[in-house]
């Protein structure tokens, strides 16, 4: 009888099942080196918008440009249904955190989060951060550059100008970019790439 038809012994048929498990595990570091290959891509996409931030010249933003932005912010502000607080303390470390408030109809909103450097009047600040937080919810997306990308594309939606989409991709995209690249907050500044 040929070695191949011969039936397998007990501790042989223990040594394949084994091989096999080895050979099954080994396909877990190309699978690994895929996640790898993304999360360095991704480390690589924060980097570059992080830069297009930080290296960019502040936008001149034209007073009327300034006057829609309000206004379509205190529009977004009474389509919010959140009771929205302001707290120089309160800030949420992970989406799931003000998701749970969310649920419960309140949104904690901290000064740290909305210090931009549009010129405008801070409610409108405090009004961003409240709407862009929604956003998260209603985009089910966390603090993460693609969180924050799904998050700036639900509200560019509802945008009433391409100025405005800047603006709004600049706070919402760039900024957070900046953010997750230096770990701290960037000097605040609108940039329009």
């Amino acid at each position: 009888m040929s070695p191949l038809k011969e039936p397998l012994r007990k501790d042989c048929q223990d040594e394949l099942i084994q091989v096999n498990e080895v050979d099954d595990r080994a396909i877990h570091p190309i699978a690994n080196a895929k996640v790898y290959t993304q999360a360095n891509a991704r480390a690589s996409q924060v980097e570059t918008l992080a830069k297009l931030y930080l290296e960019g010249e502040a936008a001149e933003i034209s007073d009327a440009t300034i006057a829609e932005l309000c206004d379509w912010l205190w529009i977004e502000f009474q389509n919010t249904p959140l009771n929205v607080q302001f707290s120089w303390y309160s800030r949420y470390n992970n989406a799931t955190e003000m998701f749970a408030d969310i649920q419960q109809n309140h949104l904690w909103v901290s000064d740290e989060n909305y210090d931009t450097t549009l010129g405008i009047n801070p409610i409108y600040n405090f009004i961003f951060q409240a709407m862009h937080d929604n956003d998260h919810y209603r985009t089910h997306s966390d603090f993460s550059l693609q969180g924050e990308i799904a998050t700036y594309k639900a509200t560019a939606k509802r945008a009433p100008s391409l100025n405005i989409q800047k603006i709004i991709y600049s706070e919402s995209v760039l900024r957070s970019a900046a953010y997750l690249f230096l770990g701290h907050a960037p000097l605040a500044k609108i940039v329009f790439p």
